[in-house]
């Protein structure tokens, strides 16, 4: 009996640490995290993210990016990476090689630039896919740069 209680002791820790699920946002709260990105961003910093929805393994965010603080450019081996912009423009390079790699943590890297990627113009109402493996960057942000990110966990058969 006492093997069963540690077990479902470690169980219920392990539940307890995972964020609930969260699995609707409507348009007035995204509205007010618009807002609050507009308030709350540092003056230097490139991006601003807000968990829109999370059931895990999936997770939605809003991202926030001003003109004049570009992201540095990153790589997901193990996700994909789908853009919807909500509001505003600028440029997106997907593809190529990351200069100057580093290792973020154990399945992202980031670099300086991207050398040899496809620069696209990107405004709002576009989607865009970026498979795993494939570096991306935003830059030449027009005002404010507003998109929901949906991250792909990649499937068994993928492996």
């Amino acid at each position: 009996m006492r093997p069963l209680i540690i077990l479902l002791s470690a169980a219920t820790m392990l539940l307890a640490q995972q964020p609930a699920a969260k699995t609707f946002t409507g348009a007035a709260d995204v509205a007010a995290m618009i807002a609050k990105a507009k308030n709350e961003r540092k003056p230097d910093q490139p991006n601003f993210v807000q968990p829109l929805l999370l059931a895990d393994p999936y997770k939605v965010n809003l991202e926030y990016r001003a003109e004049g603080v570009d992201t540095n450019p990153n790589v997901h081996e193990t996700e994909a990476e789908i853009f919807y912009v909500v509001e505003g423009g600028g440029t997106l390079t997907t593809g190529g090689k990351l200069r100057d790699e580093k290792r973020l943590n154990a399945t992202n890297l980031t670099g300086t630039a991207i050398d040899g990627g496809t620069p696209r113009r990107i405004a709002k109402g576009d989607f865009i896919l970026v498979p795993e493996n494939t570096p991306h960057w935003f830059t030449k942000t027009e005002g404010a740069l507003v998109v929901v990110t949906v991250h792909v966990p990649r499937g068994e058969a993928s492996k």
